[in-house]
């Protein structure tokens, strides 16, 4: 595939001869009556930290041992963001989240599935996405999507109470050079008055704050989608468009 080399992938590509292959489109997971393409590439050998923050940053997520993107025809609803964590203010709405799961603790493990995750991920997938491209998930295919990884990557488990209490959420996160990068979270839905999708993100906003990190990156927003609307909610928010990162929500409020 060739690329472009006025957008990102073409400067990263030109930089360093990486090979980008394209998808076949198939329906859309977000958007009804749409086709999606991606396109991806492998994030291999001795440079691949350094590749998967330099793609990250470019718009592209991580799975297993490939970055990827959106590249659809007629559409890009698909829109990469990140928090800037220095400025964001936990409002009296954060500390309420917050303050809602103090009981909980939260361990840093090492990259490695355990049957453990893998039942709460099949619980929040029933729940949260029966039928979904995920949904049918088997404990290797978990297995792959944590371990088989070439950058810095581990895992954070949320417990209740204690380090070997209950088991409600469980968060795989790359370390990037500029922040922390949230590649898939999942936790207890019968949980809900504890909002523990928001909470973890504000626990990995607290955590870039604390190391000095500048961003934490949320992959992918989608306009027009109910499932991604929660992440324009932590403001400030920064949208990567045609002239690079910028803050998005002015467009959010002008809507």
């Amino acid at each position: 595939m060739s690329t472009d080399p006025t957008t990102p992938a073409g400067r990263i590509s030109a930089s360093r001869n990486i090979r980008f292959y394209l998808t076949a489109a198939q329906p859309c997971p977000y958007l009804e009556g749409r086709r999606e393409r991606k396109v991806f590439a492998a994030l291999d050998g001795h440079d691949a930290i350094d590749l998967n923050d330099s793609l990250t940053h470019a718009g592209f997520r991580r799975s297993q041992n490939i970055a990827y993107r959106p590249a659809c025809d007629m559409c890009a609803a698909c829109v990469s963001v990140r928090v800037p964590a220095q400025p964001f203010v936990f409002t009296r709405r954060w500390r309420r989240v917050l303050t809602r799961n103090e009981d909980l603790v939260s361990n840093l493990v090492p990259a490695r599935a355990t049957y453990e995750q893998f039942s709460l991920l099949q619980t929040y997938l029933h729940d949260r996405h029966f039928g979904a491209g995920m949904s049918d998930m088997s404990v290797f295919d978990f297995a792959a999507m944590v371990e088989e990884t070439s950058v810095r990557t581990h895992m954070i488990e949320y417990r209740v109470g204690s380090d070997d209490g209950r088991l409600v959420g469980c968060a795989l996160i790359d370390a990037l050079a500029d922040g922390l990068s949230m590649v898939y979270a999942f936790f207890d839905p019968t949980e809900a008055g504890r909002s523990l999708g928001s909470y973890m993100i504000l626990d990995h906003i607290r955590q870039a704050k604390t190391v000095g990190y500048p961003y934490v990156y949320l992959g992918y927003w989608v306009r027009g989608s109910r499932k991604m609307a929660y992440k324009t909610n932590f403001r400030p928010i920064e949208a990567l468009g045609a002239s690079g990162w910028t803050d998005l929500g002015p467009h959010l409020d002008a809507q």
